[in-house]
């Protein structure tokens, strides 16, 4: 098929890139869950997360998914501290994103993050891991910047 046309190109490749989309998802194989525990002024909070550490996983992020148990979520995790900014683009449900530092503390958190929205939402600061979780957890656990994070990718208190 010549696709000569830059329109007629866009669309095959939208299309073709929508049907590998779904069939990424329809394949993709559970995760092996692993804690993540959250120190917050109210106390401890955990999740069981899946890691997201490739670039691949991390492109894939929880987009498609139709609902996030309360106690779930996906820690994207960098090999070395960077700025970065998430958007909702294909995810259905609201979302929590909370940045975290090299040193294990929240740096900051978008709270219910709108689905669909393709408006990036910034970390403000140098990150090395990022947890979403349900929107609205953070509020109901009392999650806020500051308070830390329980992972093997960050140093322990």
């Amino acid at each position: 098929m010549a696709l000569s046309n830059p329109i007629h190109r866009r669309a095959f490749l939208a299309a073709l890139g929508g049907a590998f989309a779904a069939a990424s998802v329809q394949a993709k194989p559970a995760a092996a869950a692993e804690t993540v525990e959250i120190i917050t002024g109210r106390g401890r909070v955990r999740f069981q997360v899946e890691i997201a550490a490739t670039l691949a996983q991390q492109r894939q992020g929880l987009m498609f998914r139709k609902s996030l148990a309360p106690d779930r979520g996906m820690l994207f995790t960098y090999a070395r501290p960077q700025p970065a900014a998430f958007w909702m683009k294909n995810t259905l449900i609201p979302l929590d994103i909370l940045y975290i530092a090299p040193s294990g503390k929240i740096l900051s958190i978008v709270r219910n993050a709108r689905p669909h929205d393709e408006t990036p939402l910034p970390s403000g600061g140098m990150i090395l891991g990022v947890l979403e979780i349900a929107g609205g957890r953070a509020a109901e656990l009392g999650i806020l910047p500051g308070d830390r994070v329980l992972h093997r990718i960050f140093p322990k208190p």
